[in-house]
């Protein structure tokens, strides 16, 4: 998984932990999983052959695999694969070998060995390893030696070293490690120095160096920094220079430059800058020349230009642009070139065309697009032809082929 779409997940897991071929346009495919009760996230493996949604409430996980040609999505065998209690997300590790769910009420990690060739899911001897008390989400690092647990319930993270060879999860002396009051999701740079975790509760951010031998945190100097009420998560810029974080009860974004050689997050001139209410969760688009954030509460994506020596967020012209009802995050293709937000009350997909220059987004014609009911963040796989969602209360996942001209959702 790329910087761009770390970014794109990190803003769809923070936002989700607000809201517990031949083709016509504007049609969805809706696949139907029928063991399956709100599922709260789609993951696309490394190979776009694979897709995986986490069923919070049956405590499974759908697998399907993906129709290079056409996107469409057939049932895995064997498929929803058992999960802990309240499943919400899936990690797969950068080599697509390994499968982790972090299972919020049993308060453990489910690992799984994906079969190469089936996308089938078989449980990594052991599995469930312990966590803490609510664990959210699993962020593994770049190198696919460590993963990390943000423990809501516990206010502490998780540290874990992966076994290359099995999957296996253990734990990391001195795990679990202090962390921010009620925290969603750990964010570990593009070369897996640093760590970081926002406290919803306690409106700061937590930075960690990361021990490349161990994979054991230490707070770095001056941690806890300061930030807005309600915190959600951190979200890095493709080369790590600078961080964002979306402070839903203050409609601000709070902004840092990285210290390259601690890690340290110095607050960037004019920060907090102003967003829309409740933004939900920030995206920076591959070329880190843009940023991006879904207002909830006012129906609207505010879009930022970033001062590239600075890190400031600088509002784009005509920002902010209208979405549908209750936005709630941006995911950017891999070419930079088009946007998509779920709007989960008015159940479709608003899609735009990125202006290159200015970052300005235009309405791609035939948007929005239908969804299920309640649809969650939309998923691009790494190809960027096909995009999923997940649609809570109707039980289904949205499927589209991505017409890469228009920038059009097309049904299968």
């Amino acid at each position: 998984m790329n910087v761009a779409s770390r970014s794109v997940r990190a803003a769809a897991l923070a936002a989700g932990a607000l809201l517990a071929g031949a083709c016509e346009s504007g049609e969805v495919a809706s696949v139907g999983a029928p063991t399956a009760a709100r599922p709260t996230s789609v993951t696309v493996d490394p190979s776009s052959r694979y897709l995986y949604v986490a069923n919070f409430k049956s405590n499974n996980i759908s697998a399907y695999r993906i129709d290079v040609a056409a996107g469409a999505l057939r049932a895995v065998a064997g498929s929803p694969f058992a999960a802990g209690t309240q499943p919400f997300s899936v990690t797969i590790v950068p080599s697509g070998r390994y499968a982790f769910v972090a299972n919020q009420f049993s308060g453990n990690v489910s690992a799984y060995r994906i079969d190469a060739a089936s996308g089938a899911l078989q449980p990594v001897p052991g599995s469930p390893f312990p966590a803490g008390t609510r664990p959210f989400a699993v962020t593994v690092d770049p190198s696919g030696d460590f993963a990390y647990v943000a423990n809501m319930g516990s206010s502490d993270v998780s540290a874990y070293r992966i076994d290359a060879a099995t999957g296996k999860l253990s734990a990391v002396a001195g795990s679990p490690f202090r962390t921010a009051m009620l925290p969603r999701l750990v964010t570990v740079d593009a070369a897996g120095r640093f760590a970081y975790v926002a406290g919803n509760a306690s409106h700061d951010v937590w930075a960690y160096r990361i021990d490349g031998a161990s994979g054991a945190l230490s707070l770095l100097p001056g941690s806890p920094f300061s930030a807005g009420r309600g915190a959600l998560s951190v979200t890095l810029d493709a080369r790590g220079r600078f961080a964002y974080v979306a402070n839903p009860l203050a409609n601000s974004i709070s902004a840092y430059r990285v210290d390259g050689a601690s890690g340290a997050l110095l607050p960037v001139a004019g920060s907090p800058f102003s967003a829309g209410k409740f933004p939900s969760s920030v995206t920076v688009d591959p070329s880190g020349r843009f940023a991006y954030v879904a207002n909830h509460f006012s129906n609207s994506v505010s879009a930022y230009r970033i001062d590239g020596d600075t890190g400031e967020l600088i509002a784009v012209s005509g920002s902010p642009f209208a979405a549908r009802t209750a936005p709630v995050s941006v995911s950017v293709d891999p070419s930079g070139l088009l946007a998509y937000v779920a709007n989960r009350s008015s159940n479709d997909v608003s899609a735009y065309r990125i202006d290159a220059l200015t970052g300005a987004l235009k309405d791609v014609t035939g948007s929005p697009f239908a969804a299920g009911t309640d649809p969650g963040a939309v998923a691009i796989d790494p190809t960027g032809r096909f995009a999923y969602a997940a649609n809570l209360r109707s039980n289904d996942v949205s499927s589209y082929a991505i017409d890469t001209d228009s920038g059009a959702l097309r049904r299968r």
